[in-house]
Order: C-alpha cells, then structure tokens, then sequence
C-alpha cells in the first residue's frame, strides 16, 4: 500500500472520465461511478458521526461498517468481482437485533433529529437509502451481485435504529410526528 497512492494528483481525469479497478476508463456520469460516489459520501458520514461522542458498542459497529464500505466500494470498483459476502448481512441483522432489543416499540413515526448524534445517524441513513437507489439503478443496466443492495437495505435499517439508541445515550428522546401540527 506504501506506493499504491504515492501519486494523488495524476490529470488522468481531466477528461471526464476515471478508472476502475479493473483498468477500464469510463464515464463520470456513468451509474456505476453514481453508486461508488454515494458509497463513499454514505462512508464519510458515518465517519463524521464517528467524531461524536458516542457509546463504545456504537463506535464499534460503525467502525465496522466503515470496513464493509470499503469492500462494498472495492466490488463496484471491479465489475463482476464479488468482495460482499452473506456474512456482511448477518453481521448487520445481528447489530439490528442487539440494538433494537432495549428500544421501545414505535407507535409514530418519528423526525430526524434529537440530538447532533441522532441527526448524523439520520443524515448517513438518508445518503444509505440514495446509495441502495443508485445500486438498484446500476443493476438495471448491468449484472450485479444480491448483497450489495441487500446490505445498503439493512444498513439503512440499522441507521435508523442507532439514532434512536443514541438520542437515548445522551439523556433525550426521538422526536415524535404531529400529524397535522401545522394545519390550520
């Protein structure tokens, strides 16, 4: 790895165009390049969500997650290359289960928000679900593998539920939905 990115600045992109893994050059406006792009913004959100304050099992799962990005990542970056494995969904099934098992049973739907913590958890499940949308839209046009999409499904489940486990470890609530709050 010490000389794999010794040249960050190479004008190869210049064009419009970038490279895979594989050595292909392809547009940037292709789906594909569209799905790593929200991979990786879905990726430095959670990172910025790791500069919280936040619970040590928390920090741990994320921390994880980061590293099953990277490898979802790696397999878009070489088309037909599986890097996702059924181990990555049962993982995230398995923090699902962990998490959600102290959490009382929703009644409303709640708004993104709470405190800074939940609101980031919020925010990388939103950018999880348009990550999920740009795979889907990718396998229209080209072979994918299940996982990839099926991981981003549950990832975003999972995000959803760590933001009500961390408006709970800071001392707050979710914030519930008024329906018509607003309504004259």
């Amino acid at each position: 790895m010490a000389n794999r990115l010794s040249k960050i600045v190479t004008r190869t992109g210049d064009d419009g165009s970038t490279g895979l893994a594989s050595g292909d050059r392809i547009g940037k406006d292709q789906p594909r390049i569209a799905a790593m792009g929200d991979v990786d913004e879905l990726n430095s959100t959670i990172g910025l969500l790791l500069s919280e304050v936040l619970p040590e099992a928390v920090r741990d799962a994320l921390a994880g997650i980061q590293h099953d990005l990277f490898d979802l990542g790696g397999e878009l970056s070489l088309p037909g290359h599986a890097l996702m494995s059924e181990s990555h969904l049962v993982r995230i099934d398995e923090l699902i289960e962990q998490f959600n098992k102290d959490l009382s049973p929703l009644r409303e739907f709640i708004l993104p928000g709470g405190n800074r913590a939940a609101a980031l958890a919020h925010v990388a499940r939103t950018i999880c679900r348009r990550a999920e949308r740009s795979l889907v839209t990718l396998g229209q046009k080209e072979k994918l593998q299940p996982l990839p999409v099926q991981y981003l499904n549950r990832l975003s489940d999972l995000l959803f539920v760590l933001a009500r486990v961390l408006n709970r470890a800071n001392g707050g609530s979710d914030v519930l939905w008024q329906q018509g709050l607003n309504r004259d």
